[in-house]
């Protein structure tokens, strides 16, 4: 980060730190960040850092709230360029795929904050985006079984869990490899396979 973050308005001030958190989630443990860090990589003091979060939770839901917005804008943006059910479902996991290849730190993010015990902000968020990406996913589901590409007996519940769980797979995969152009590489030949489990036999 340059000196010019020194005198950003606050509202961009607030968007630069979070992009600076979720660059330093791809390069180390979330858990591990701290707003000394932060504001290093920001090329400012820590005091400067709090004129806009209270403390290190509020700059944790600010970061949920971006991956939210930003995940599913671009889900929606792929979902509405296909001309079927079945269609969208691939071009909402492959959206996906991309959106952690370019923040691979974000499944850590999401990951650490719903391993914790208590009841926090970031937590709720992180529960809040997994609620809404199912609801779209069960929507896309109702859809396909309506036009016969989905099988109309099809557990919507389970797949949802499969489809989400799957691009989970990938994120393992692409750690135990150390490499996150894995999870690309990968991402079409295993939906190819979720989709045959999913589509109607006829």
């Amino acid at each position: 980060m340059n000196s010019s973050n020194k005198h950003l308005p606050a509202e961009e001030r607030r968007a630069v730190t979070v992009e600076a958190v979720v660059e330093l989630a791809g390069e180390q443990n979330p858990s591990e960040i701290t707003t000394a860090a932060i504001a290093k990589r920001m090329g400012l003091t820590q005091g400067a850092l709090f004129r806009h979060f209270p403390n290190k939770d509020a700059i944790l839901q600010a970061v949920m709230e971006w991956v939210a917005e930003r995940l599913m804008s671009r889900i929606e943006k792929a979902v509405h360029a296909e001309p079927s059910p079945l269609a969208a479902l691939e071009s909402m996991f492959m959206a996906h795929v991309d959106f952690i290849t370019e923040h691979p730190g974000i499944p850590r993010m999401l990951f650490g904050e719903l391993q914790r015990s208590e009841e926090t902000a970031p937590k709720r968020m992180a529960q809040t985006l997994i609620r809404r990406y199912g609801e779209r996913l069960n929507r896309l589901f109702e859809q396909g079984k309506a036009c016969g590409e989905l099988d109309g007996k099809l557990d919507n519940e389970a797949a949802a869990t499969l489809f989400i769980g799957t691009i989970q797979g990938l994120v393992m995969q692409s750690l135990i490899a150390g490499d996150v152009s894995h999870m690309r590489r990968n991402a079409p030949k295993v939906f190819a396979i979720y989709q045959q489990g999913i589509r109607s036999a006829s």
